[in-house]
């Protein structure tokens, strides 16, 4: 039998039970996966909460969208995958659980140097903020506001915003500014003063802002810094696009991310991999929790302060 985390109706964490359920079959062109890791990411917490609108709940409904594990079963029609392959599965459905069924064109193959945490921690963050700056056009010579710097996109973000030769402040509460500092940013703290902090950073100003934490606070200071609202995209306040003017990706936007957008997010996987691999890109694993304790896991990214990813181990 496998194991699964799944809820039945929306609420707090407290919904999330733990069940039993049969070993599934590998379909015709798709395998199953024997999952190591599993990500937690904030967007399981605002579905299972009914924050962010999703369809009604007629089946117990399995979070998760990031997973890493070995293959154990391939269907017809599959060559290309082979039990015993290490793989990260890209826009998982159902990540929760210790055996995952999915299709055989959303792996990528897991270099032996990376870790399962590591493999399981980049797909939501890193294919976000990878999406969200090649949209935005970040590049040599740019200057990148990225808020909410200490989360795991923001993180993400600022590692790929230097590596395309960006220089990039970061808003961050104090206590996470010397990790942002060696991540090539440059803090500065939320609150009072915000406005005149940021000027202080970047005398010359900003080009392009990323707004990863949706506060009043950090999109009044974006509009006084920048004076085209195209130049600023969010990945949280979607909802609120249109009337603010500035654009957004995913982050209960009503309008569907492109072809292209959706594109970005899937090809960061293997960038991510290979670069970790090479030790060019830095992960925070801020704790790992046993499949059964998910309730607990929510709790802490849901916290608000989780201090980097929050990973499953089934």
């Amino acid at each position: 039998m496998a194991t699964q985390i799944q809820y039945d109706r929306l609420g707090d964490p407290d919904v999330l039970e733990v069940a039993a359920v049969p070993d599934p079959v590998a379909p015709e062109g798709g395998v199953v996966v024997a999952v190591r890791a599993a990500g937690v990411n904030p967007i399981d917490g605002k579905l299972r909460s009914g924050s962010r609108p999703s369809a009604p709940i007629t089946a117990p409904r399995v979070p998760g969208s990031d997973a890493a594990g070995v293959v154990v079963a391939v269907g017809p029609g599959v060559d290309n995958w082979a039990p015993g392959d290490h793989v990260v599965v890209r826009g998982a459905h159902g990540a929760y659980t210790t055996h995952l069924v999915a299709p055989a064109s959303h792996l990528v193959r897991k270099p032996a140097a990376v870790t399962w945490e590591q493999a399981a921690a980049i797909g939501v963050p890193v294919g976000t903020a990878h999406q969200a700056l090649v949209s935005l056009g970040v590049g040599p010579g740019i200057t990148l506001l990225v808020h909410g710097g200490s989360g795991s996109v923001g993180r993400a973000a600022i590692q790929l915003a230097r590596r395309m030769g960006a220089t990039v402040v970061a808003t961050a509460s104090p206590a996470n500014h010397e990790r942002l500092r060696e991540l090539g940013a440059i803090p500065v703290a939320y609150g009072p003063g915000l406005l005149d902090r940021l000027r202080a950073a970047a005398p010359d100003g900003y080009d392009l802002i990323l707004d990863a934490i949706g506060s009043d606070e950090a999109l009044e200071a974006s509009f006084a810094l920048v004076d085209d609202r195209s130049r600023i995209g969010t990945i949280v306040v979607g909802p609120r696009a249109e009337e603010l003017g500035i654009r957004a990706w995913g982050g209960g936007n009503p309008v569907p991310m492109t072809a292209d957008e959706l594109r970005l997010r899937d090809e960061a996987y293997a960038l991510a991999l290979d670069l970790i691999a090479d030790g060019a890109f830095e992960v925070d694993i801020a704790r790992t929790f046993p499949l059964a304790e998910a309730a607990e896991a929510a709790r802490l990214v849901e916290s608000g302060h989780p201090g980097g990813k929050v990973i499953l181990l089934p």
